[in-house]
C-alpha cells in the first residue's frame, strides 16, 4: 500500500485529526473512539539529526506533562540518524538516547506506546524511536534495516560473499521487514483497515515485552529468549 503522510492519517483516523506539518516532521492529535492520540511522525525518509531527535523528545515529554496516560503514535519514515559531521560532534547519540530516553519514561507513566513503521526505518533512527514503542507494527511494503550488507561487512570485516550466504536462511543477517517480523521486533503488519488495526492495538492488553518471545515462536531469534531466561532465573 503506497500512500503520502496526509493519505495516512486519514485512513488511521477517519473520526478526524489535527495535525501539524512542518517540512518532513508532523504531530498532532487524533480521535480513535473515544480516545484522544497524541501523533508524532516523519516523512520524506527523513534524516534525524540533534534538531529533530531533539523535537521529537520535548514532544513526548509533553504529552507525559500536559496530558498523562495519553496513547502515543510514532509514524516511522526515516533512512536512520543524520551522517554528518557536525552532528557527531554536537553528540548525536546523547540526543538519540535523550529521545529514548523520554519514550521509557511515557511508557513508565502509563502512556500507551505504539509505533508504526509506514515507509522506511533505517538504523538509529528506528532504534531511538518506534522500536521503542510498547509494540511496533509495520505496513507490508515497509522497508527495514539497521544496516546494509555492505556496510556490515565493513564494520565486521566479514566477506560480503558470507554475509549474503548467511542472510538466506539467517534473518538477524537480512533487510526486509518481514526478517524483522520474524525476529520479533515487528509485532505484525497492519493491512486492510488501518483504523481498526490501531483501534486493536491500542485496546489490547499491555504486559511483559513479548519481542524475544515472538523471535523464539518465528525461529528468528533462536537464542535470545533462552539466553534472558537463564540470565533471569539462573543463580550467580
Amino acid at each position: 500500500m503506497s500512500m503520502d503522510a496526509n493519505h495516512l492519517i486519514n485512513t488511521l483516523f477517519p473520526q478526524g485529526a489535527e495535525i501539524d506539518f512542518d517540512g518532513e516532521f508532523f504531530t498532532g492529535t487524533g480521535q480513535v473512539g473515544d480516545k484522544i492520540v497524541a501523533v508524532l511522525g516523519t516523512q520524506g525518509g527523513v534524516y534525524i539529526g540533534v534538531e529533530l531527535a531533539h523535537r521529537m523528545a520535548g514532544i513526548v515529554l509533553d504529552t507525559v506533562r500536559n496530558h498523562p496516560g495519553r496513547p502515543i503514535l510514532l509514524l516511522v519514515d526515516t533512512k536512520g540518524q543524520r551522517p554528518s559531521r557536525r552532528d557527531e560532534l554536537l553528540g548525536i547519540n546523547g540526543y538519540m538516547a535523550h529521545l529514548a530516553k523520554c519514550l521509557d519514561l511515557a511508557r513508565r507513566q502509563g502512556h500507551r506506546t505504539i509505533g508504526l513503521v509506514w515507509s522506511q526505518a533505517v538504523s538509529g533512527g528506528f532504534l531511538a524511536s518506534s522500536l521503542l514503542a510498547d509494540e511496533c507494527y509495520a505496513l507490508p511494503d515497509a522497508e527495514v534495516r539497521v544496516m546494509n550488507l555492505p556496510a556490515m561487512s565493513r564494520v565486521t570485516k566479514i566477506p560480503l560473499e558470507r554475509l549474503e550466504a548467511l542472510s538466506l536462511d539467517n534473518p538477524v543477517f537480512a533487510p526486509g521487514v518481514e526478517n524483522y517480523r520474524r525476529m520479533g521486533a515487528i509485532r505484525d503488519f497492519w493491512q486492510g483497515d488501518l483504523a481498526a488495526c490501531l483501534a486493536t492495538a491500542l485496546d489490547s492488553p499491555t504486559g511483559p515485552d513479548r519481542r524475544r518471545a515472538h523471535g523464539l515462536e518465528r525461529e528468528g531469534r533462536l537464542m535470545a529468549y533462552k539466553v534472558a531466561e537463564r540470565v533471569r532465573h539462573d543463580p550467580v
